[in-house]
């Protein structure tokens, strides 16, 4: 994954932590842009696959229609409770709708691997139920932000 920061470097994370941090994070905030260009945030579960951010969303939402309109997002991962524990990664670029609109398991071989990651971390299942209401999209980071405040104790 490209890192684009320029600011706060001493607190970003390393490529092997922002992986780590992306596998084992469970929620995001997605950003998108309405209809009447305003900001629109909701929260989604996600799954990492060690190059691209993984959405499963209600094909029947907002968020959806949005990026069906305008495909450019901003995700953000955070976690922490006190500040000096604060860390988060924020990706931002285009997401990619990928398979059936809505999902209802048709094959798909692209999706194999991430919907095996997504049933295991968020339902503890081997296999991915699906409900014909929800959908993926991918979103190839073109350019990351991520902070670690557990750091600013070694500055």
């Amino acid at each position: 994954m490209a890192v684009t920061q320029r600011r706060g470097r001493r607190i970003m994370m390393t490529p092997e932590e922002l992986d780590e941090f992306l596998t084992t994070q469970r929620t995001c905030r997605v950003a998108t842009v309405s209809a009447d260009g305003a900001p629109h945030v909701s929260t989604l579960w996600f799954v990492w696959d060690g190059k691209s951010l993984w959405l499963y969303s209600i094909t029947r939402s907002k968020r959806w229609a949005d990026l069906r309109r305008d495909p450019r997002v901003a995700v953000v991962v955070d976690t922490g409770e006190e500040y000096d524990q604060l860390r988060g990664v924020e990706v931002s670029g285009s997401v990619e709708f990928v398979g059936e609109v809505p999902r209802t398991g048709e094959p798909c071989p692209e999706l194999d691997a991430v919907e095996r990651l997504f049933a295991h971390k968020n339902f503890g299942l081997d296999e991915m139920p699906h409900d014909g209401r929800h959908a993926w999209m991918r979103l190839t980071p073109e350019a990351t932000a991520s902070w670690d405040f557990r750091k600013l104790a070694d500055l």
